[in-house]
């Protein structure tokens, strides 16, 4: 199993990456969410100056935020500065859709915009819409000499899908697949979801014994000896952690809808009487709600937040001893993941990198 540090694109995430690097890490991905993190090529931009071997990738890249040649031409400018070792990541969106009040693309939408982009990655001519209109276009400076774009490496693209019309994205368009974490048996499924769209559009991902490049998304925190898993110490590495649920489960049941298969109605409820309190308080008006739950999203916990955060809600992510994380991970890397995306946040990036670079990688 690869390890790969997760980040909520800030713009320092590089001096973290390099950090990771040193210590086995082999990606770092980053997040795509206009308004809540800095520009995530901009942050990949400066860890492709500033590592030599890391992989570096988008987790998620929204299609929404970019038009295809947009995109295709932003990671092909990451693969100029780190030649093969950009893999874009693309997804139906989470806070990058729901923070403007918007539910998750469609994913046959996804499919034709991953369609769209490869082929420009491909330097292919492709069929562009705009409204009515319909026009060709391609990436007309794509070669190194060039001087602006790498095509001659070749860039992944992995899909993010935790339901079956996803999967179907990832057999039909997808290199690799992005998930969330779940038990090993849940792979089985995915895995029969995209090899059956692969089958029907007559792609190798379709053949006997084949699988894609499988990404795990996680938070965890290694335990010391003797320590309780609702410690200080634990609840500060990973309130934020418990709080995607909480904003995802409110998502579900109050706001345009949630990507992540939540239905928590209890949760949910919970949470909006929190955040109906927290936001009337600061004279928010009721119709940005969305904005006010998604406030500190993977940064920070708002006042009162704390009070979601309890074992059940640690208990989702990789939080154990070095040894229980370690049996954990031997099950998922079993059932065919080939790479944990550890979370992090800015200012505890090194500690985890600290503790799962020494308990967990060293021992996998």
């Amino acid at each position: 199993m690869e390890f790969g540090i997760t980040f909520p694109s800030y713009i320092e995430a590089w001096k973290d990456a390099q950090v990771a690097e040193d210590q086995g890490f082999t990606h770092a991905w980053f997040y795509d969410s206009q308004l809540l993190y800095s520009d995530v090529y901009a942050t990949m931009a400066l860890a492709a100056e500033h590592t030599r071997n890391l992989t570096l990738g988008t987790l998620v890249s929204i299609p929404s935020n970019r038009i295809a040649p947009v995109t295709a031409s932003a990671i092909a400018t990451i693969n100029y500065l780190a030649p093969g070792r950009a893999i874009l990541g693309v997804g139906t969106g989470f806070t990058g859709r729901n923070t403007m009040g918007l539910p998750a693309l469609p994913a046959a939408a996804m499919t034709e915009y991953v369609q769209q982009v490869r082929g420009l990655l491909n330097g292919e001519d492709v069929l562009f819409r705009e409204g009515e209109r319909q026009r060709w276009i391609r990436l007309l400076h794509p070669k190194r000499d060039d001087g602006f774009l790498d095509l001659d490496d070749e860039i992944p693209i992995y899909i993010a899908a935790n339901g079956p019309k996803a999967h179907a994205s990832v057999g039909i368009s997808g290199d690799g697949w992005i998930t969330t974490s779940g038990p090993p048996e849940a792979f089985e499924v995915g895995y029969g979801n995209i090899a059956m769209a692969a089958r029907d559009a007559g792609r190798p991902l379709g053949e006997p014994g084949a699988k894609p490049y499988t990404v795990i998304l996680g938070m965890g925190c290694v335990l010391q000896p003797g320590e309780s898993r609702t410690s200080d110490r634990v609840v500060q590495r990973l309130g934020w952690a418990a709080m995607p649920g909480m904003h995802a489960a409110w998502e579900a049941q109050y706001g345009p809808g949630s990507n992540l298969g939540l239905n928590a109605p209890e949760v949910a409820a919970a949470y909006k009487t929190y955040i109906d309190e927290y936001a009337d308080s600061a004279g928010s008006p009721e119709d940005r709600r969305y904005l006010d739950v998604h406030e500190g999203h993977l940064a920070y916990l708002k006042p009162g937040e704390e009070q979601f955060i309890d074992e059940a809600a640690l208990s989702r992510t990789f939080l154990g001893s070095p040894e229980e994380i370690v049996e954990r991970l031997k099950a998922l890397e079993a059932a065919g993941v080939d790479n944990l995306a550890i979370q992090t946040v800015q200012g505890s990036a090194r500690e985890l990198i600290d503790e799962f670079s020494e308990h967990v990688i060293a021992k996998m």
